[in-house]
């Protein structure tokens, strides 16, 4: 099962994760994004494994907007699409295809198509180029029933770690730029059905663990509750 009860980034916790990912990762141009894979586009960290780079840009090499995840590459099998559109997103994402490409990790001779990248290869990639490795796991599903799923445990453990460099430690999980990014949808007033399908999941009880509203939040909802008169 997924985790249910990773901590919620604050706008300023994220800030001060990206500055500390920034200086001190070995690999910043990369790390940078896939936090940001998490947080802005709500992307569970095997997802992220397992994006290719023709999932993000057209053969001429334009970013695509909006990014349709294959129901192969999802938890629940179910296809869903991610917006590439939050602007530090875009340019960590310009950012790390460069960084790539001149590093030669799954590169091709000619920039003209997929800017250079092998169009099939991972998009996130391993130091050595590689992809990250996955292992099967299984889980009881909502109808009892066991399946069979594929986990990046070392990329979660990876991201996990970027957390504990930045002195997000205990609470602070993979998980939680997916969850970050459910309460912002939230905090913003986006409906739950919004959520829902932004989150990929087929039915809206599955999004209330995500949902992360302070005791000063609910107080507030109560006291502005409109009767009228």
């Amino acid at each position: 099962m997924e985790p249910k009860h990773a901590k919620v980034l604050t706008p300023a916790k994220f800030r001060h994760l990206l500055r500390v990912t920034a200086a001190t990762s070995r690999f910043p141009e990369r790390d940078t994004l896939i936090l940001l894979l998490g947080v802005t586009c709500g992307m569970r960290v095997t997802e992220i494994a397992r994006l290719e780079v023709h999932h993000v840009l057209s053969k001429s090499g334009t970013k695509k907007e909006e990014v349709s995840l294959p129901g192969a590459i999802t938890k629940g099998c179910r296809p869903r699409c991610v917006f590439l559109s939050h602007a530090k997103t875009v340019e960590a994402l310009d950012r790390y295809i460069e960084w790539r490409y001149y590093r030669g990790h799954g590169a091709a001779l000619d920039r003209r198509e997929y800017r250079g990248l092998m169009p099939r290869t991972k998009l996130i990639v391993t130091q050595k180029g590689g992809a990250f490795e996955l292992s099967v796991k299984r889980r009881i599903d909502f109808a009892g029933q066991v399946v069979e799923y594929l986990a990046a445990d070392s990329l979660q453990s990876y991201v996990t770690g970027l957390y504990r460099a930045a002195g997000l430690g205990a609470g602070y999980s993979s998980h939680t730029g997916r969850r970050t990014f459910a309460s912002r949808l939230m905090a913003n007033g986006h409906s739950l059905e919004t959520v829902q399908i932004l989150l990929g999941h087929a039915h809206l009880d599955h999004v209330s663990p995500y949902l992360d509203v302070s005791a000063k939040e609910q107080r507030a909802a109560v006291a502005e509750i409109d009767l009228g008169g």
